[in-house]
């Protein structure tokens, strides 16, 4: 066996492990997170007083502005300067979910804005508040449309969760590190993370396709009833 598929073969547990135990649960949850403050944040932009307006714009302003490792290095190596001393993970979550919060609250607040208004009137006709229209009404319709660049956000975040590494979050790529520093073959290691990192995005590639078919035939079925 050539020494390289050997180290690979050697490596691929400590990697998988990273990724099951680390990067997995910190892109679940920091998309959580995001995905819900998001939400508050579009609904914040189309429904909000001025002053939350401004706010929420200052917010998506800053974060959809500035490097991803910019914000992280803040948030981890900055912050401790003004006495806020936070763990590798707690930061990394922070950082992820400001980020995805700012990025998918204005495709959000774009599909909101693409349901015609006819849709807002009909719910009114029949009795509904603001609330229930958008609950009841406007959401299903969107999240259809919301599905495709959201679970693009999503495949996205599962490769930034990289950046982390330098955080000492001991994700994929920071265990490929671990291991190169050792073995002294930095292009095996990091060429077997770029491996698992496809693998999983690809997973996740055909989990969207599959939504995205079931969320057509349902809306194909509702429309023909």
């Amino acid at each position: 066996m050539p020494a390289w598929l050997h180290l690979m073969g050697e490596s691929l547990w400590p990697l998988l492990y990273a990724g099951l135990v680390f990067t997995v649960p910190l892109t679940l949850v920091s998309f959580a997170i995001g995905l819900a403050l998001a939400f508050i944040v579009a609904l914040l932009r189309l429904f909000g007083p001025p002053w939350s307006v401004a706010v929420v714009r200052f917010y998506v302003w800053l974060f959809r502005g500035s490097p991803l490792l910019v914000q992280l290095f803040v948030i981890f190596y900055g912050l401790p300067n003004v006495g806020i001393v936070l763990d590798p993970l707690t930061a990394a979550i922070i950082g992820f979910s400001l980020n995805v919060g700012a990025y998918n609250s204005e495709v959000i607040r774009g599909v909101i804005e693409s349901i015609p208004k006819g849709q807002w009137e009909a719910a009114y006709s029949m009795g509904m508040t603001r609330a229930q229209a958008l609950r009841r009404a406007i959401l299903p319709q969107a999240a259809r449309v919301a599905l495709p660049p959201l679970s693009n956000s999503f495949i996205a975040l599962v490769k930034d969760t990289s950046l982390a590494a330098v955080l000492t979050v001991p994700e994929i790529f920071q265990a490929a590190q671990r291991i190169a520093s050792v073995t002294y073959e930095p292009l095996i290691l990091y060429t077997e993370a770029a491996l698992i990192y496809l693998v999983f995005s690809s997973v996740l590639s055909s989990a969207q396709v599959r939504l995205e078919r079931r969320f057509g035939r349902h809306a194909l079925f509702t429309s023909g009833s």
